[in-house]
């Protein structure tokens, strides 16, 4: 902006500000005003239409596996890409508190008179960026299979150790299908092309890296759900 443009709108703002209404209490009581009909209306809607409960909870249970609502779909999916462990702070707090100080103090570090994004291009790409960012990341949690259930058709006799899978909570950390997580697990849904039945069964006793070890299971679960998965081929 040259020197002229930006003392032409220093004045122009000097002025409007002059004219205008003080923050305190104008802009305050609106705000205010408005945040009491959103609360109210949030309660009203509650009374009226009732909040959807879910099943009972069963702090026993070893097959529920935890989802996130919808509105933290994006940063359950930015845990599930940055997959080594002493990554994970960063993912669930380091990245969301860096970008919520820069957008905070925006203000601060930002003071250019300019508004119009034509002519800010890497304020306005970085903002639409974050914007595709989050959206993408929330529609892979949204589009994502069920955790805690297999819908694939098995032969009989693979039945039960489908059903152990769902139960041990494999879905958590594998795909199978269109069920399951991408990571930080190996893809399961052809898991028989890569490594026999043996080296399943000793995967799933032993737990390699970061996979727990389900060497307590009884033995007849630990061979149904090795059967089951030497099957995916």
């Amino acid at each position: 902006m040259k020197p002229a443009d930006k003392q032409a709108y220093l004045e122009e703002y000097e002025l409007l500000k002059k004219k205008g209404k003080p923050f305190f209490p104008y802009a305050v009581l609106k705000d205010s005003a408005m945040a009491l009909i959103v609360v109210a209306v949030i309660v009203a809607m509650s009374i009226v239409l009732g909040a959807e409960q879910g099943p009972k909870a069963d702090p026993t249970t070893t097959s529920y596996v935890p989802r996130p609502e919808w509105y933290f779909f994006f940063l359950f999916e930015l845990l599930r890409v940055i997959k080594p462990p002493e990554l994970v702070p960063l993912a669930t707090v380091g990245i969301p508190t860096i970008c919520m100080a820069l957008l905070l103090l925006l203000p601060f570090y930002d003071r250019r008179p300019e508004r119009r994004p034509g002519r800010r291009p890497i304020a306005t790409t970085a903002g639409l960026l974050t914007i595709v960012a989050i959206a993408y990341l929330t529609y892979l949690g949204a589009t994502g299979g069920s955790p805690t259930e297999i819908e694939m058709e098995v032969a009989p006799r693979y039945e039960a150790g489908k059903e152990v899978v769902v139960g041990t909570g494999c879905l958590a950390c594998h795909k199978l299908g269109e069920n399951g997580n991408d990571g930080p697990g190996t893809e399961l849904t052809h898991i028989a092309q890569l490594i026999p039945r043996a080296s399943i069964l000793r995967s799933v006793e032993i737990g390699p890296g970061i996979m727990p070890s389900f060497r307590d299971l009884p033995p007849k679960k630990l061979n149904e759900l090795a059967d089951f998965l030497a099957s995916l081929d």
